[in-house]
């Protein structure tokens, strides 16, 4: 018997989650402004505008944080082995999702405020229509990369299904 592939989920275990990601604070116009103003870097060593501003929000930054964990604010994006899904409240329930075979591309887009935070938003589209945005990702690219690998085991995996089914049939 040949071992499974990585990413890969037997079919009888049905849909399995692969990742989970929180979305930071940079998914908020108001924690993007925050990232705006830590990012400046006038002064002298250590003693920038920048690091100013960031002793400055420390309880801003909490405030918006605590905000977006709030029990029905609340959002996640979770990967599973057939899609990708915005989850909303403590107890998640799919809001949002994409089918893994429903998109050709994945963009990283870091809007203004955003690099300091570490996040951006990946933009999932099909031909030049976008179908679905995640915001303020952290560390975004680790994320695309994981979907873009579990897309291409899916679509594989499908592919030789589908060669043997033909093969057999013959």
């Amino acid at each position: 018997m040949k071992p499974p592939l990585p990413g890969v989920a037997p079919p009888e275990l049905g849909e399995v989650t692969a990742m989970t990601v929180w979305p930071s604070i940079g998914s908020h116009p108001l924690g993007r402004l925050i990232g705006r103003l830590c990012a400046k870097r006038v002064g002298v060593g250590i003693l920038t505008v920048g690091n100013f501003w960031a002793l400055a929000t420390i309880p801003l930054s909490l405030a918006l944080y605590f905000w977006l964990r709030m029990p029905y604010l609340c959002k996640r994006y979770t990967l599973t082995n057939r899609r990708i899904i915005i989850c909303k409240g403590l107890a998640p329930r799919d809001e949002k999702w994409l089918e893994l075979e429903e998109f050709e591309s994945c963009e990283l887009e870091i809007l203004p405020g955003q690099e300091w935070l570490r996040s951006g938003d990946l933009v999932f589209h099909h031909g030049e229509i976008e179908v679905l945005r995640l915001a303020g990702v952290v560390r975004p690219h680790v994320f695309r990369g994981v979907c873009l690998t579990a897309q291409r085991a899916l679509l594989s995996v499908r592919k030789i299904v589908h060669e043997q089914a033909a093969a057999a049939a013959e």
